[in-house]
């Protein structure tokens, strides 16, 4: 097996050029055998073996630097690196990230997790690079979608000025270019990379220009003839034009042709982008058949690519999709935006109905916002789905854009909490922090599938900026007779007991029930359960109601401390009730490593059975 001869960074030199297909082979399905085990992301990586390969084979690691933008298809490069071990691992607690990692290897070169942030990272590098005097060589490697994302254009503008090397390698899976077309500017790339031409063109553009009088006439004339001549053969114009060497398109699949133009990109003496064309899924038919289902891909079956667990009950995300295209049904002026995640956020179903009425901007969250904030601004009413860890990103779009003008733009939230195995770029523990601290915010979360319904209800009539924030996973599907309205500002009393009151937050109103019953089954006491629904503002009301017949108020939130719902209600209590004993119950103020979800609540101490003991521990205490 050649795959065992690679222990380490730079092993793969030793293997004979005849064996890489063998190993690109063998690559393809050590991946599709482990990632079927773990889960991971499947389709990225097997469409980028053979690009990480050549790279590997150019490069000298650690010394030269590679940035993965995202990094979900750096699982080549880990098993290139000496990290095969790891995969069994893979994605798990305290195991091998499904990401770079600094900590993990001093072959990855910067932590990535979001996407079209290579560009700027690389660009550092290279600064860094050569104010320090070094040699080394900085690759950043970027897919097609992520140049969606308006901080690749940013960072490209820098780029464009850059005084020394600095590859950026445009992994494309999607854009078709004409073999004609190819073949030509793949000629045109073996000449103008070459030493001769290089050196032949500096002496004549400076010869030229010493010329007395009429020197820089004719090299403005001449580069005007060349710029003509190469919109007619190169199909990376755009990259030229902004002062960026293209070199491409190549294909992603030949090896000796990456290395060659890897290479030629070496000497170039300003940022050069290398375009490589490539196949999701590439060797693995039902990753090829369905790049989307194997983008993110569940343990799965080999032989039929089928997901090895069926499918749970619906989740919060089935739910959302459901209300959505109920509601569309009923008003006309509501619209859905989404930042390139159509299938993730439940949009699809929308997307297919209401076509005219739903908008995917690509990677651009920021963009996101303020588009939805002047749709609101003209009229409409429209929903902006999005991962709570992406739309961080979108910080102040939301306070500029939105909340100053107080424009009635609905934020649905999905992934929020803990999302395990993608780690801390993923989590999306900060949103009730990051949100709170704005003025004209209203944030909600449901405590179960029925409550999510009714608040997407409310919040389209709301006419303010608001929030629905829900977990990942299965929708919590108990307490439905306990629906009532909603009501601005209000939380729902659950259970109504005494001495302690639990005052829980969305997805942790199904753990204070399990440690309301705890307590109850341990200890004797029947204690009060609050459905806090809001967020901001929070029902103080409610607090005040239950203040004369209990000493102990637990929050409950799955966000960090810093911030949350917890630290508002204990600085209420603080001011009006100082007396009054207050324990909080949230994740800690720290990055969560990527893990199963279960493990993960345990190990922070959010679990039912963690809860019920602080509250033990705090009862004998008193």
């Amino acid at each position: 097996m050649i795959l065992e001869q690679i222990q380490k960074e730079n092993d793969i030199k030793k293997i004979s050029p005849g064996d890489y297909d063998l190993l690109a082979s063998e690559i393809r399905a050590f991946l599709i055998e482990k990632i079927s085990e773990t889960g991971g992301h499947l389709g990225s990586n097997l469409g980028a073996v053979e690009l990480t390969m050549a790279l590997h084979l150019v490069l000298d690691m650690p010394e030269d630097k590679i940035i993965w933008d995202v990094g979900h298809q750096a699982y080549t490069h880990k098993l290139l690196t000496g990290r095969r071990d790891g995969f069994d691992s893979l994605r798990k607690y305290g195991g091998m990230s499904g990401f770079p990692k600094r900590k993990e290897s001093n072959c990855d070169a910067f932590d990535t997790g979001h996407s079209s942030t290579s560009i700027s990272a690389g660009l550092g590098l290279v600064k860094a690079r050569d104010l320090l005097g070094q040699k080394h060589t900085v690759v950043s490697v970027i897919g097609d979608g992520s140049l969606t994302g308006g901080m690749a254009y940013e960072a490209l503008n820098n780029a464009s000025r850059m005084g020394s090397n600095f590859i950026i390698v445009l992994n494309d899976n999607n854009m078709s270019i004409s073999e004609n077309i190819g073949g030509v500017s793949q000629y045109l790339n073996g000449i103008r990379t070459s030493a001769k031409y290089l050196d032949l063109k500096d002496s004549i553009y400076y010869g030229l220009l010493d010329m007395p009088g009429f020197g820089q006439k004719v090299v403005k004339k001449i580069q005007n003839v060349k710029n003509g001549l190469k919109q007619l053969v190169i199909p990376g114009m755009f990259f030229e034009d902004m002062g960026i060497t293209y070199l491409g398109p190549v294909d992603g699949h030949d090896i000796k042709a990456l290395t060659k133009v890897l290479k030629e990109a070496r000497k170039v003496k300003n940022a050069v982008v290398v375009h490589v064309m490539t196949k999701k899924g590439r060797g693995y038919e039902p990753a090829e058949k369905h790049p989307a289902r194997f983008h993110g891909a569940e343990p799965f079956e080999v032989e039929t690519g089928l997901p090895k667990c069926s499918k749970e009950k619906a989740n919060y995300t089935d739910v959302f999709a459901t209300v959505m295209n109920k509601m569309a049904e009923k008003d006309d002026k509501l619209v859905a935006i989404t930042a390139a995640m159509p299938d993730g956020t439940g949009l699809k179903r929308f997307k297919n109905r209401y076509p005219d009425r739903f908008f995917d901007v690509g990677i651009a969250e920021e963009h996101a916002v303020t588009f939805a904030a002047g749709l609101a601004a003209g009229g409409l009413k429209p929903v902006v789905a999005v991962y709570s860890s992406f739309l961080q990103r979108a910080y102040d779009q939301i306070l500029h854009d939105v909340c100053i003008q107080n424009l009635p733009v609905v934020f649905a939230i999905d992934r929020a909490g803990l999302v395990g195995s993608d780690g801390e770029t993923h989590q999306g523990i900060f949103d009730l922090s990051y949100l709170s601290s704005i003025p004209n915010m209203h944030i909600m979360a449901p405590k179960n599938k029925w409550e999510l319904a009714d608040m997407m209800a409310f919040a389209l009539d709301f006419g303010c900026p608001i929030a629905i924030r829900y977990p990942r996973g299965a929708a919590y599907d108990k307490l439905k007779e306990q629906r009532d309205p909603i009501v601005y500002g209000k939380g729902e009393l659950l259970y109504e007991g005494g001495r302690i009151a639990l005052l829980a937050v969305g997805s942790m109103v199904k753990t204070a029930l399990e440690v309301r019953e705890m307590l109850k089954e341990e200890s004797g006491l029947d204690v009060t359960v609050v459905n806090a629904r809001f967020i901001k503002p929070v029902d103080t009301k409610i607090i005040e109601s239950l203040v004369e017949r209990h000493s102990l108020f637990v929050t409950m939130e799955e966000n960090v401390l810093s911030g949350g719902y917890g630290e508002k209600v204990l600085s209420y209590l603080t001011k009006e009730h100082p007396e009054k004993q207050v324990i909080n119950i949230a994740l800690p103020d720290t990055y969560i490593e990527h893990g199963n979800v279960e493990i993960l609540k345990k190990e922070t101490g959010i679990d039912a059975q963690s809860v019920f003991e602080k509250i033990q521990r705090e009862i004998q205490r008193s």
